[in-house]
């Protein structure tokens, strides 16, 4: 109703968020799953050749069964997004704004601080999602408090050359997957995924109303695209979210590890924020409680849409999923709030 806005000042807004159903119904996969490899709090997964590769921190190492991670290369700054070009070389994003290209520097516009993912096209396009203008990577928890939408798009011609700007006003794009001449993007704090014109910046919705925080996506063999959920939605952070001198009184006067905002994990520090029902019960913490972490990965089709999911529940250890890797019949799984990284056997789950 054209009213709802001057009825609520009386009545009130509920806070509602999408339910855990269908495609997204609940399960114990990634808990199930074995660990293939322990890692700090691993965030990139990139397949190269035969090798599995992982960002953690400042290096990007090499995974394999039975043996510790291998470290390949360090950087000054820690990674925030990898992509491998057709060519075979490793392109690296640093928190520092900084965009490696086989080890070289490469110059981003001015307005590029906050490289969030890389992506390659078939043909050598390069496309780059900047988070924010305002926040560095590692910031994000700040720009969702201040309902940032600076992000924006980027793409470079596979003959090289400098960035175009494709599209701003996206709020934290955190996901890429090109198609074609067009890009997946998933925009995180709008909960949903917009496909992009390559050429005019045309947005189309291909995916809305998430129930968690979309972040990267990569290809799966059969065309369709494996999504990220970093963290689910959840009532407390939404009515936050709606409070305009709660969140910066909150900003203002508390540490931000204590913000009550979205977690790659929880349960760690008395100090955390709690919601009623996420309180252990009898020693029990409740799988279906309100949780600011969670795992979730979701299968897309050809056609962008879900099929099933994969999950960490609210009182599991497989929380902050940011990215996923498919090889061999096997799909990688980059916990960060589990610290490590799991393989899940495609052939035999029972999808």
């Amino acid at each position: 109703m054209i009213l709802d806005p001057v009825l609520d000042l009386f009545r009130g807004k509920a806070v509602t968020i999408p339910p855990l159903d269908g495609a997204f119904r609940p399960n114990t996969r990634l808990d199930d799953a074995p660990a293939f490899a322990e890692l700090s709090e691993p965030d990139n997964l990139l397949v190269s050749g035969d090798r599995l590769l992982a960002s953690s921190g400042n290096a990007v190492y090499s995974l394999a069964a039975g043996t510790a991670p291998k470290v390949v290369e360090t950087f000054p700054s820690p990674v925030t997004a990898l992509a491998l070009s057709p060519l075979g070389e490793l392109t690296v994003g640093l928190e520092s704004g900084k965009l490696l290209i086989a080890g070289k520097d490469v110059v981003l516009p001015a307005d590029v601080r906050c490289v969030a993912a890389l992506a390659y096209a078939d043909d050598g396009t390069l496309w780059l999602a900047n988070g924010s203008a305002e926040h560095a990577p590692s910031q994000w928890a700040a720009d969702l408090m201040k309902k940032g939408a600076s992000g924006s798009l980027w793409r470079r011609e596979a003959a090289g050359g400098a960035f175009r700007k494709v599209a701003g006003d996206v709020a934290f794009p955190y996901g890429l997957h090109p198609i074609g001449k067009d890009v997946l993007v998933s925009e995180s704090w709008r909960h949903q995924l917009i496909r992009f014109d390559g050429e005019t910046g045309s947005r189309s919705t291909v995916l809305t109303h998430l129930p968690g925080y979309p972040a990267r996506l990569s290809s799966s063999a059969d065309g369709g695209a494996w999504l990220t959920l970093f963290a689910p939605r959840n009532r407390l952070i939404e009515f936050v979210l709606q409070e305009t001198h709660y969140r910066q009184d909150m900003i203002d006067q508390v540490p931000p590890a204590y913000w009550i905002v979205p977690a790659l994990a929880s349960s760690r520090s008395f100090l955390e924020p709690l919601q009623c029902g996420g309180i252990r019960t009898m020693g029990i913490h409740k799988p279906w409680s309100p949780s600011r972490s969670y795992g979730l990965v979701v299968k897309l089709d050809q056609n962008m849409q879900p099929q099933f999911s994969l999950h960490s529940r609210a009182n599991g250890t497989r929380h902050g999923i940011c990215s996923v890797a498919e090889k061999d019949g096997r799909l990688f799984v980059a916990s960060r709030g589990g610290d490590c990284v799991l393989a899940i056997d495609l052939a035999s789950g029972g999808f």
